[in-house]
């Protein structure tokens, strides 16, 4: 007896192409109706090159986080020495650079600096017991002076001058200062406040009055992501005109000078 069984009706290539056109266009109006979200997902996060062991690169990357959020772009931070971070971001091994001087910008051509700056350094003299009167960087020419091997405004600001020692880190400067190896030491202001702070040398060590330099810091992209510079841009003055590109960062810094005294 033969088997009473229907067979099963396969559906011809023109439904099945008419039934994979409508799954694509309902997708696609998922995808419109998600609307920031999805364009959110879809956007591979950036890597910015943070350089390691200096807390105004630190403070500068709390900055752009807030900034980052702001123009809906995924944001995370690698940690790597000064000269090997310019090497990997100028080569797009990561997206950019977290904060730069804007001079970067003629030796490393492949970077973009990102307008308007958003954060600084003060170049600032601390004294333990010399009594300096400070007027710019010539004022501090007939001291014997320390400064941190490698930091760019340190060295220029000193160079010609005939007695400058340099040494490996922030907290060696601060120590040397104190052991009287020289008479004035030269750091930025805010990384040399939180270095006296974790060393407990608040009575031994004390930044003067003015500054020697006031240093606008630009953020840098790779220039394959030149696309999204006017996007960060336009997050970065909105939040400048706003107030709170100024409250993260003094939000940043007082948390930093606070957890540094435990």
């Amino acid at each position: 007896m033969q088997d009473l069984i229907t067979p099963t009706r396969r559906p011809s290539s023109s439904t099945a192409a008419r039934a994979s056109r409508r799954r694509w266009l309902r997708a696609c109006a998922g995808a419109c109706l998600a609307g920031p979200a999805f364009i959110a997902w879809a956007q591979p996060t950036l890597r910015l090159s943070r350089l390691e062991n200096v807390p105004d690169q630190a403070v500068g990357a709390e900055i752009l986080a807030a900034v980052y959020r702001h123009a809906d772009i995924g944001v995370s931070f690698v940690d790597l020495p000064a000269k090997r971070s310019l090497l990997e971001s100028s080569e797009g091994r990561v997206d950019g650079e977290v904060q730069r001087i804007l001079a970067v910008q003629d030796q490393y051509p492949t970077l973009i600096a990102v307008h308007p700056s958003f954060n600084y350094i003060e170049p600032t003299v601390f004294v333990s017991d010399a009594d300096v009167q400070v007027d710019g960087w010539k004022s501090i020419a007939s001291h014997s002076v320390g400064i941190v091997r490698g930091v760019g405004s340190s060295e220029r600001g000193t160079a010609g001058m005939s007695r400058v020692e340099p040494v490996t880190t922030m907290e060696q400067l601060m120590q040397s200062l104190v052991a009287k190896r020289f008479e004035v030491a030269v750091n930025d202001r805010f990384s040399g406040l939180l270095v006296i702070r974790r060393l407990k040398l608040d009575r031994k060590v004390r930044p003067l009055s003015p500054a020697l330099e006031h240093i606008p810091l630009y953020h840098f992209l790779h220039e394959r992501h030149r696309d999204l510079v006017p996007r960060v841009e336009k997050a970065l003055r909105e939040m400048q005109a706003s107030g709170e590109l100024e409250r993260v960062q003094q939000q940043a810094m007082a948390r930093m000078l606070k957890d540094a005294e435990r």
